[in-house]
Formats: structure tokens, C-alpha cells, sequence
């Protein structure tokens, strides 16, 4: 690819390797990026820290990690950007890092914990109706765009199969997971609301491909690694 912005929505695996990591990431293809002259705007999904995504933490020449809400203006197009999700397997992530600490404990290992330290849960993970800001973005400009990490609920993924292994230890996920969804729900009708011509909206977070036109509206489904191009 060239002259290309790439949009990754969610699930960039922020959070699980230390700081350095991301930053050695970014000198290692740097100069490809330039060459290319591409450009990398990373959402926040559940597998992710929020940390990073200020706008400030991660934040480089062709590389960086945007909030919710941000706007991205670009090939002639107004993108409203929007992450965030519930991880099904929460109580297990929470198991296995504690499982984790207590390895390197034993080991001598006691670096200091910050906000960037490595784990594999975060607890601020949900999206959040932001209403303020969508005011604010509304009132100065149209929007025909969104990505986001998870959908509104009438989209797929819809079937509940696959979560019975997680909902006995996890009591109140099924309640989080429909919250999630209506977060979605709320900035679909608010944009309705609004009059903006939407004509896509592309989210990720099922790891499944689908696709279809929902008034007026196509919705894509990204699998993992999966690219869509628009125009």
C-alpha cells in the first residue's frame, strides 16, 4: 500500500508488552511508513489499555493511538471514531495475570506498577456515550463515516453461543454485554437524529467477516487482520 491511511479498530494489543515495546515498533518500520507515505491510526478495543489512547501517550509522526470520539478528516471523508468492549473472558484474564504476579513475585521481580505497566485486563475497557462531545462534533460538522470496535445491537454478531463457558463465573456478563450493545444503539439513533448520511459503519471485536446495508447504511464486520478499503 501507498499514499494510505489504515484504520485498525481495536485490539491492538496495547497494554500486554511493556512501554518500550510500542516505541521500538514504531522505529522499526518508520521508514517504510515514510517511504510508503502511509499512515497508522489505532482505536481502542477491549484488548486494549486506555491508557494509550489519549491522543498523547502514543503518539508519533505515522503511528499513533486516538480517544473515543475523535474525528478523523481524511479522503474526503468525516470519520467518527468510537472504542471499546466487553473482553467474555474477563474473570479468566484477571486469573492468569494474578497467576502472573504471583510468578514473578516468587522470581524477585518488583517493578514499580504504573498505568502503562503490563497486564491483560482493563477494567475501563466498556464504550461510553460520550454526549457532550457528539454535541460538539455535530454542531461543527457532517459525518459520513464510523468506526468503531463493537456494534449497535441489531448488527452480528447476534447468536449468545459460546458464552455459557464464561457466564458462571462472570454474573453480570450477559447485563455488560447488552450495555455495550446499547452504548452503540444510542450513537446510531443520536447521528439518525441528526440528519447525518452515514453510508458506512465498520467495527471488529467478533473475530467473524459480514456485511450488509441497514437503511441506508452498510455495516462491516472485520475479522481479525482483515482490510476494507474505502474510497
Amino acid at each position: 500500500m501507498q499514499n494510505t491511511l489504515v484504520i485498525v479498530a481495536g485490539d491492538c494489543g496495547f497494554g500486554f508488552d511493556k512501554r518500550g515495546y510500542y516505541d521500538n515498533m514504531v522505529k522499526r518500520n518508520a521508514k517504510r511508513m515514510n517511504d510508503a507515505n502511509n499512515w497508522i491510526v489505532f482505536i481502542r478495543g477491549n484488548h486494549d489499555n486506555p491508557a494509550y489512547f489519549d491522543g498523547k501517550s502514543f503518539k508519533h509522526k505515522r503511528f499513533i493511538a486516538i480517544p473515543d470520539y475523535s474525528v478523523i478528516n481524511a479522503c474526503n471523508h468525516s470519520i467518527l471514531c468510537v472504542g471499546g468492549a466487553i473482553s467474555v473472558d474477563r474473570t479468566y484474564r484477571l486469573e492468569a495475570w494474578s497467576k502472573e504476579l504471583q510468578k514473578r513475585l516468587r522470581y524477585g521481580n518488583t517493578e514499580d506498577v504504573d498505568d502503562f505497566s503490563p497486564s491483560y485486563y482493563w477494567q475501563n475497557e466498556s464504550p461510553t456515550y460520550n454526549d457532550e462531545a457528539l454535541t460538539s462534533i455535530l454542531s461543527e460538522q457532517k459525518l459520513d463515516i464510523v468506526i468503531t470496535h463493537t456494534s449497535p445491537s441489531f448488527c452480528e454478531l447476534l447468536s449468545k453461543e459460546g458464552l455459557d463457558k464464561w457466564i458462571g463465573n462472570d454474573k453480570t456478563l450477559i447485563s455488560d454485554i447488552q450495555q455495550e450493545r446499547e452504548v452503540m444503539n444510542r450513537l446510531y439513533e443520536t447521528l439518525k437524529e441528526h440528519q447525518q448520511h452515514v453510508t458506512h459503519w465498520c467495527y471488529g471485536h467478533f473475530h467473524q467477516s459480514w456485511h450488509s446495508s441497514i437503511d441506508g447504511t452498510l455495516f462491516k464486520m472485520l475479522d481479525i487482520m482483515e482490510l476494507y478499503a474505502l474510497k
